[in-house]
């Protein structure tokens, strides 16, 4: 292969989710080979088109085979499946390996974009990591001369800390990245582990997404907010028979694999925090920010443009992708896409990007074949070894200082075998360590599946989902803040609920304060688990109950998601669609108020994790969801736009405010940024203006009333008392006000001779009238 390559960018749009699909969204995505199309939705006639190297429709014209495969549903289907993407640029990855170049793919777009289902998949439909891993081994066999070397390791990086997803203890403040003039940046600390087989690695993957998920939560961080990276280091040793068994190593090929799962897009979007007084805290999405800093400083000198400086220093992830970005590697850029037009704007940002990407195919990384670190440590002992022959073949033995000398040739001499043959002997006993390990840890957890009930635990992310299994074993369990168990959420208090697993059941019982919600219903006393059941504790830690093994047949778990849990727990708090009460003319809920549905119970969970660091941090605040206009008409009486806030009361001064989503969100952020700090033992004593807690005094929508103005048509004064309705219906105020009509510059009131008789003497008259508020009540 040549020694100089270009980007290749991919752009993938994927099917409509549920939410879409209750939300009545319309595809504004078209491809034609090459080339992606994205239409305006509210101006139809606007198309924007985009090409790069390659565009997979995966929206449509599809099927499911009997192994759970999406595949395409005809031979003049569209429709560009896992196998087709892996095609195209894994098995790309896999050859850059074999033949010892380094490769990097990124996969990049909004959360909920189908990155991850790119990357990782689901079921049977496995994505690009997975079936890499996999092929890798294909090809190997024991071959006589020759070894094959392969070690993975995989990091999440999360408000600029590393994480190592290997390592069960968590360094605070996360590893450091270092740089040296042979391997550049580097993870210091991070575990590295030598695997044999595609099934080593395959567990290594769970484990590091149980590892991920205990983070996310114990950080309050959603995986939508980092970005994985996933590193397969591969040689290939051969050996040449010599005079000297020390000697018989000679590696001559080592790649490096980056597979780079990005954060949500969606953050780097200004708009998320429309009208607020605070934007969000530069560490949290730094990485994401300066990768495209420096996407955008490589696509200017590929258009001949003077750039003075590549900020690959700006952050962690940059650091680390230097080389794939601008240096020692292949690169491929997959670029996930919704094709609903809910999510025009965040679609036309990710082409935008990887518009961008594509131009930066101009500069030409320098791929070429690496010579490993190995080889070239073992040479240089060997020629170290060399010189110290000379030098005692060209000593004597008359002197003393000679003889010392001698000695101490000879010592170094030694030293720097044992150190060769240390080299050589090391893969071998690590690889054994480490399959021994993963091999105890897999039968530990297969023997209490079998044996013992279990919490399952459900995450937003499907990915982090049915990871971690809480085994309520004979006896009790105490679930509390505690890292032994994996609870390490900020709702979990230090003593939250006892489990209790005696006579073939199993019961919960919550502490004081300890929040249970067990089928959406708050729990308080002792309480008998089913199976299947779903268990809340706190605010956002979220279980299946998987009974005893003989309780257990061939259910779809797949079916109590995320999203059931808060729904569930919605309409227990009197929530549902049906309350939102707005139908089509088929009888089925209008797709604007399903939206709304979703909204809600998206921030559920977000609006409680707000009030316990409200609580934590004592900042004396109580967040509701509210939706807007939910029972109120216009004068008309049409149903006014639904749209769900967040109502915000100081409880000591009670000042209100009213957040818009967009708002809320981007204020949780920050809220999550401070809350670390406080965590990590920083000063959280901010200035008022940068507290994410307050906002100065704003005029807020308490309700509105409607007044009658039937008495105008006959130029008579009303008098009227009525309710001001807040945006649920309920009463907020009492007004009493006058309604006077009046001359044209309000200088004369209409008195009893300027009464009207037949209104239809005013058609085509301009009628003025003055408001007199002489009383509100109830406020």
């Amino acid at each position: 292969m040549p020694s100089i390559d270009s980007v290749k960018v991919a752009v993938r749009v994927r099917p409509f989710s549920q939410r879409e699909k209750d939300a009545g969204s319309r595809c504004v995505i078209s491809m034609n080979s090459s080339s992606t199309s994205v239409y305006d939705p509210k101006n139809p006639g606007h198309m924007k088109t985009f090409t790069f190297d390659l565009a997979y429709w995966s929206h449509s014209e599809f099927l499911k085979d009997k192994d759970g495969m999406l595949v395409s549903a005809g031979s003049n289907s569209r429709y560009a499946g896992q196998r087709e993407v892996f095609r195209d640029l894994g098995q790309g990855v896999l050859d850059n390996a074999w033949q010892g170049y380094n490769a990097t793919l990124l996969a990049y777009g909004q959360t909920g974009s189908g990155k991850s289902y790119s990357m990782i998949g689901y079921g049977a439909n496995r994505g690009i990591i997975p079936v890499v891993c996999e092929e890798l081994f294909k090809p190997i066999q024991n071959q006589e001369n020759k070894q094959y070397q392969v070690t993975f390791s995989m990091l999440e990086i999360y408000n600029e800390q590393v994480i190592d997803l290997l390592s069960e203890t968590k360094k605070p403040g996360g590893l450091k990245v270092r740089e040296d003039q042979q391997q550049g940046f580097y993870v210091d600390g991070l575990k590295l582990v030598p695997c044999d087989s595609y099934a080593q690695i395959e567990r290594l993957m769970e484990q590091g997404t149980k590892i991920r998920t205990t983070a996310s939560t114990s950080m309050n961080a959603t995986s939508s907010r980092s970005h994985m990276v996933i590193t397969i280091q591969f040689k290939q040793v051969q050996y040449e028979e010599t005079l000297f068994p020390l000697f018989n190593e000679d590696i001559t090929k080592q790649s490096i694999i980056n597979l780079v799962d990005l954060a949500g897009s969606e953050r780097q979007k200004s708009s998320g925090s429309e009208g607020d007084r605070l934007r969000e805290g530069t560490r949290v999405n730094l990485s994401l920010t300066t990768l495209g800093n420096v996407i955008s400083a490589l696509a200017e000198v590929a258009m001949g443009k003077k750039v003075l400086h590549i900020p690959y220093r700006d952050s962690v992830l940059t650091k680390l992708l230097q080389s794939a970005l601008g240096g020692n590697s292949r690169t491929i850029m997959i670029a996930a896409i919704s094709p609903a037009d809910i999510c025009y704007e965040e679609t036309l940002s990710t082409l935008r990007y990887a518009e961008r990407c594509k131009r930066t195919k101009k500069i030409k990384n320098k791929a070429v074949i690496n010579a490993s670190p190995m080889e070239k440590h073992i040479m240089e002992l060997k020629a170290e070894n060399d010189k110290l022959l000379s030098r005692l073949t060209g000593l004597g033995n008359s002197a003393k200082t000679v003889a010392d000398e001698t000695k101490e040739l000879r010592c170094l001499l030694a030293e720097n075998e044992l150190r060769i043959q240390a080299i050589q002997l090391t893969w071998g006993y690590r690889l054994e360590e480490a399959r021994k390990e993963w091999e105890q840890q897999y039968a530990a957890e297969s023997q209490m599946m079998e044996t013992f009930p279990y919490l399952l635990n459900i995450n937003e992310d499907p990915q982090l989902s049915a990871v971690l299994k809480h085994f309520i074993q004979d006896g009790t369990l105490l679930f509390s803040r505690d890292p032994i168990a994996s609870i390490l959420s900020f709702s979990i208090l230090d003593k939250h609920a006892t489990f209790s697993n005696s006579d073939g059941k199993v019961t919960i019982m919550p502490w004081e304060k300890g929040k249970v919600v067990v089928n959406g219903i708050p729990v308080t006393v002792k309480t008998k688990l089913q199976h299947m059941d779903r268990v809340i504790l706190g605010s956002n830690s979220a279980y299946l109950y998987v009974g005893f093994p003989a309780e257990r047949t061939n259910e779809d778990l797949s079916r109590y998601d995320y999203d059931f849990f808060q729904s569930e727990l919605a309409a227990a708090e009197g929530f549902s669609v049906d309350k939102l009460g707005v139908v089509n003319k088929d009888g089925k809920p209008d797709p604007s108020v399903l939206a709304v549905f979703h909204d809600y119970i998206k921030l559920m969970p977000l609006v409680a994790e707000a009030n316990q660091m409200s609580e934590e941090l004592k900042k004396e605040l109580k967040l509701e969801l509210k939706v807007k206009n939910l029972a109120l008409s216009d004068s008309r009486g049409y149903d006014l736009q639904k749209e769900v806030t967040v109502k915000v009361t100081n409880k000591k001064t009670s000042q209100v405010w009213v957040w818009s989503k967009a708002k809320f969100i981007n204020r949780k952020f920050l809220m999550e940024e401070l809350y670390q700090n406080f965590l990590d033992g920083a000063d959280v004593n901010v200035d008022q203006d940068s507290d994410p807690f307050w906002d100065p005094v704003e005029v807020i929508h308490l309700g509105s009333a409607h007044i009658w103005l039937q008495s105008l048509a006959y130029c008579m004064k009303l008098e009227e008392q009525t309710e001001v309705l807040n945006s649920e219906g309920m009463e907020e105020a009492i007004l009493l006000i006058n309604i006077v009509p009046c001359s044209s510059d309000g200088s004369r009131a209409f008195g009893e001779d300027d009464i009207v008789i037949d209104p239809l003497e005013l058609l085509g008259r301009r009628i003025d009238f003055q408001i007199h508020i002489l009383q509100c009540l109830g406020i």
